[in-house]
């Protein structure tokens, strides 16, 4: 699975979860999951290279609940796991 195509369903992921998913220009080095007004936002830093979008979103929903309530292809668990337990 291409890069672009993992981003997207961590983004999927993150609409299923009940996250707001704000993809915003920033300047490279931003984004991740906050709360504001009492709910989940993840931010997704358009100027950034993609693999760093993809590095911010990970590890923003590597440590949400209910993961193991969701279907999830492999290749997104991987990346999960990665950012859950980093080495």
């Amino acid at each position: 699975m291409d890069k672009q195509a993992l981003l997207t369903e961590l983004l999927d992921l993150a609409g299923r979860l009940d996250i707001d998913v704000r993809q915003v220009y920033m300047t490279g080095e931003g984004g991740g999951l906050c709360k504001l007004r009492g709910r989940w936002v993840l931010f997704v830093d358009n100027a950034a290279p993609l693999p760093e979008q993809l590095a911010r979103t990970a590890e923003a929903l590597a440590g949400q609940d209910h993961l193991e309530d969701q279907y999830l292809l492999p290749e997104v668990r991987e990346i999960l796991e990665q950012y859950r337990n980093p080495k």
